[in-house]
């Protein structure tokens, strides 16, 4: 048995314990991919993650990230809460005001700013029409007719996103999934609030939910990476506006709020980090 340093962190939450959880054990590289995996599987959070030495000069840390089921190049909450973990246990970056990760899909930038960070949205490893079959798949597990779709791409960012985009916001929150009918699909809905609508007023743009019962995740509370892959697609396509709030996890008791933006060509998705646990684990 090692012993550890653990934290847990809530990431995106509106409020305390209003966000999604992040298991991270830090300095793991004595732990092998077979031990990484059985923690998050105990964890049974959407990701938990284990924090090691950079292998490039450019980065502050590695990340990897795993699901209870697999493990994932890149997930955007596992990110922030990963760098938050990492700040909070006396790490220092390289350059001021931004930490680098490095985790499987490369080297991600974070801002970080005095109560919240910020991730740099990786470029798309997927992206386009998803094929007619496909599409009928995702429709058909969320209950939803042809019409009922304004828009859908893929949005992969290393998860395999596939997103929707629907009339409005209260469309997102009437879906009742059927996650065996969804299979290993990865989908994530995005519909708008309208003007004057009391969530408008509350400074909430868009609501969101995403989907990923093939990693053991029927739906996530909130997800940094469906969001950044679908700003990817909605904003160069003026479908989005160029900043814009989302409110994820109303369906499943969570409140969780996303600041995206895009700037200079860069779109950027960044929300609140807490500490909820720190202390340590016996692996």
């Amino acid at each position: 048995m090692t012993t550890l340093q653990f934290t847990q962190v809530d990431v995106f939450g509106n409020g305390p314990l209003t966000g999604n959880p992040l298991a991270v054990v830090h300095n793991a590289q004595g732990l092998s991919t077979e031990e990484m995996q059985a923690f998050a599987h105990w964890t049974n959070l959407s990701e938990t993650t284990f924090l090691l030495p950079p292998t490039s000069e450019k980065a502050d840390y590695r990340v990897r990230i795993f699901t209870p089921q697999e493990e994932l190049p890149f997930a955007g909450h596992p990110t922030l809460g990963s760098a938050h973990a990492w700040l909070a246990a006396g790490g220092t970056p390289r350059h001021s005001g931004v930490v680098i990760q490095e985790c499987g899909l490369g080297h991600v930038p974070i801002q970080i700013s005095d109560d919240s960070l910020a991730f740099c949205a990786p470029p798309l490893t997927r992206s386009g029409a998803v094929d007619e079959d496909t599409l009928a798949q995702v429709r058909e597990s969320l209950g939803l007719a042809a019409r009922d779709v304004v828009g859908s791409n893929w949005v992969s960012n290393g998860p395999e996103w596939i997103g929707l985009l629907l009339h409005n916001a209260q469309a997102v929150l009437d879906l009742a999934p059927d996650f065996p009918g969804m299979g290993n699909l990865a989908v994530c809905v995005i519909g708008p609030y309208a003007k004057g609508s009391p969530e408008r007023k509350a400074g909430v743009d868009y609501e969101v939910r995403a989907f990923v019962p093939g990693a053991g995740v029927d739906e996530d509370p909130v997800t940094g990476s469906a969001n950044a892959g679908l700003a990817c697609w909605l904003i160069p396509s003026g479908k989005l506006p160029s900043t814009y709030t989302v409110r994820q996890g109303t369906a499943v008791g969570s409140d969780g709020r996303l600041e995206v933006s895009c700037e200079h060509g860069q779109i950027w998705v960044g929300g609140k980090t807490r500490t909820i646990l720190d202390g340590s684990a016996e692996l």
